[in-house]
């Protein structure tokens, strides 16, 4: 074992004097430093004189050169007016196409004229009966009188009854016989309105109303409830009488 060991360390130390022999042989010589030496010297300055403050110039006021003008313009050259001259081309001459006339003319129809129309009769009232009248009692029989021409000829025309008056005659405030009341207008209910309607109408002969003949004669409020009781009137119906008549009615509407 001890001969291992000194091999080893002998070895060792053979391989580090190797390693530093290398050493020494690759590392380059140091050259030499030469050392300079300085010398300082220290000389005084005078001082140096103070500057003399020096006013400050004004310098004028840089004056702007005036802006060039632009050239002007070169005005376009004219254009050349190169008229080209076309041939104008010779058209034939067209013949004018013959026209045929029709000379046979038509027929007319013939309109016959229309019929006038018929007049329109109005319904007469029918005259009333006349009652007969009861002979008075007599004692004794008188003589026949003798007949006339005028006495024959006044007994038919006492027959013929007066013809009735179209003019409607005024009767007021007449019940009616059936009555449609009036609907209340749904606007005037929303608001809450009350009032009243005056109306005059004709009645006819066989109790219905006349719907062209309704005037308001006064209303309060003004156009709330017209037109309502215009519409309720014209479905009335009355007694059936001979001739017109005038009635006059007022409509209250409130509400409940």
């Amino acid at each position: 074992m001890r001969r291992v060991l000194l091999s080893v360390l002998a070895g060792a130390g053979m391989a580090l004097l190797l390693f530093w022999l290398l050493a020494l042989l690759v590392s380059p010589p140091e050259p030499d430093i030469e050392v300079q030496e300085m010398r300082l010297t220290m000389t005084e300055l005078a001082p140096a004189p103070e500057p003399e403050a020096v006013e400050p110039v004004s310098e004028p006021p840089a004056v702007m050169p005036p802006a060039a003008t632009p050239p002007p313009l070169p005005e376009p050259a004219p254009v050349p007016n190169t008229a080209l001259a076309l041939p104008e081309p010779e058209l034939p001459a067209e013949e004018p196409a013959p026209v045929e006339l029709d000379s046979s003319l038509p027929e007319l129809a013939e309109v016959s004229p229309e019929p006038p129309p018929e007049p329109r009769q109005e319904p007469r009232a029918e005259p009333a009966p006349t009652p007969a009248p009861t002979p008075a009692p007599t004692s004794a029989p008188a003589p026949a009188p003798t007949s006339t021409p005028s006495s024959a000829a006044a007994s038919p025309a006492e027959a013929v009854a007066k013809p009735v008056s179209r003019e409607p005659v005024d009767v007021g405030q007449i019940a009616p016989t059936s009555r449609v009341p009036p609907e209340y207008p749904s606007r005037a209910q929303r608001r809450g309105l009350e009032g009243y309607v005056e109306l005059a109408f004709v009645i006819r002969p066989d109790g219905s109303v006349d719907p062209g003949s309704i005037k308001v004669l006064s209303a309060r409020p003004t156009s709330v409830f017209d037109e309502a009781a215009r519409r309720s009137v014209s479905r009335w119906r009355f007694e059936p009488a001979q001739g017109l008549r005038r009635a006059r009615q007022r409509l209250e509407f409130k509400l409940r």
